[in-house]
């Protein structure tokens, strides 16, 4: 018997939570009755082994339910906690930083979140806190210089300017 894994917690902005609830709603309310609906017009046709509109209702609600499960397992471990804006790298901040030692390298900007938030991130890049970046800035303020392993295993350093609540 296998156990269930345990889902990591996923910041979320409130607008984006909020917005994901109402899809869910969404999802379980008026989409499911209407493949509901499909499926039963579908079925008073007769014969179901050569009925195609019946097969494609019946995928399309697997769909739906595979979505409905997604969503409530994303809203279920999610995180609207706002950061502290104290200039430390945490969940749903937007870090602006520049490589070190490169002159010529401009600032760059990133949300530091789940990548369920990129329609909301407001055209901000978004960088999980488990990634490579992500996980090497937690917890440092602006001004520190941080070291990390890049994916492809090269050593990279960065300067954080600037570590910000994101607003959306």
């Amino acid at each position: 018997m296998t156990q269930p894994t345990e889902q990591a917690t996923i910041w979320l902005s409130k607008g984006a939570f909020d917005a994901l609830t109402a899809e869910l709603e969404d999802k379980k309310g008026p989409q499911r009755a209407q493949i509901v609906a499909e499926i039963s017009s579908a079925r008073d046709e007769g014969d179901l082994k050569e009925n195609g509109g019946y097969h494609a209702a019946r995928e399309a609600q697997g769909r739906l339910e595979g979505e409905i499960t997604a969503l409530e397992q994303l809203l279920l471990n999610a995180d609207t906690t706002t950061p502290s804006g104290d200039g430390t790298v945490a969940p749903g901040a937007v870090v602006t930083y520049k490589y070190d030692g490169d002159s010529d390298d401009e600032a760059e900007t990133f949300l530091l979140a789940s990548i369920e938030m990129k329609p909301f991130a407001d055209g901000h890049d978004v960088f999980s806190p488990a990634s490579p970046i992500g996980s090497a800035l937690l917890g440092h303020k602006a001004g520190e210089t941080v070291e990390f392993t890049g994916p492809t295993g090269r050593t990279i350093k960065v300067q954080i300017l600037k570590a910000e609540v994101f607003q959306d």
